[in-house]
């Protein structure tokens, strides 16, 4: 959850890669892809699973049920009318399969993949559908790291910099007058992306290639 000035670095944290704990239902595909949907097909149960040719980067259909627009209209909404809509496949990257457990038709499946990636599209290419499924991980942000909606009551407990948001940016720290100047949109010599940091720590602006691309003002108090 972002707030603040850390709104501006929601594309970095979407953009980042993902891991996922995915339930596969096999031999029944659904036209939602997922256990909520109305099954369309029946499929012999595979003996094992080929998972190898998932990894990297592949062409993949998304779901229908998505959110994902078409000529400004989401794609469920088309779904959910009946209206006939050409869904293209487009390139994402899975870097990681893992078969956690196989008990025919129910696979575990632990998947890290990059941004844009269906696992609800995956599971109906392997022919099936998708069970249950747990976000693990966003970037370094980690499940065992978030917090329990019933102590979120003392959110200010909670706050993180935004520097701790960017771990893999690289950090370049500057002084006070470099600072000022970044904050007016002057540049620095600095080659590559970076995230410049004042004496105090604090988050100045992203920079690519020297110039300033997103610029975080200096409000007392701001983590």
């Amino acid at each position: 959850m972002c707030l603040g000035q850390a709104t501006r670095i929601i594309s970095y944290l979407q953009d980042a890669p993902k891991l996922y704990l995915a339930g596969v239902r096999l031999g029944q595909r659904t036209d939602t892809y997922d256990a909520e949907g109305r099954v369309v097909e029946e499929l012999p149960v595979p003996a094992h699973l080929e998972l190898q040719r998932f990894l990297g980067d592949i062409w993949q259909t998304p779901p229908l049920y998505s959110a994902l627009k078409r000529e400004g209209r989401p794609l469920y909404d088309y779904a959910r009318k009946g209206e006939a809509v050409d869904v293209q496949p487009r390139q994402v990257h899975i870097e990681r399969i893992d078969l956690v457990s196989w008990q025919p038709p129910l696979a575990s499946l632990r998947v890290a993949c990059g941004k844009g990636t269906y696992i609800r599209s995956l599971a109906n290419d392997l022919g099936g559908h998708l069970v249950s499924l747990v976000r693990e991980a966003v970037g370094d942000f980690r499940i065992e790291d978030s917090v329990d909606p019933e102590q979120f009551g003392a959110w200010e407990n909670y706050l993180m910099p935004i520097a701790s948001a960017l771990p893999r940016l690289t950090k370049l720290a500057v002084n006070a007058a470099e600072a000022g100047r970044l904050r007016n949109g002057l540049r620095l010599p600095v080659e590559g992306e970076a995230l410049a940091l004042d004496p105090a720590g604090q988050a100045v602006a992203i920079l690519r290639d020297g110039q300033p691309r997103i610029v975080f003002q200096n409000f007392p108090g701001a983590p």
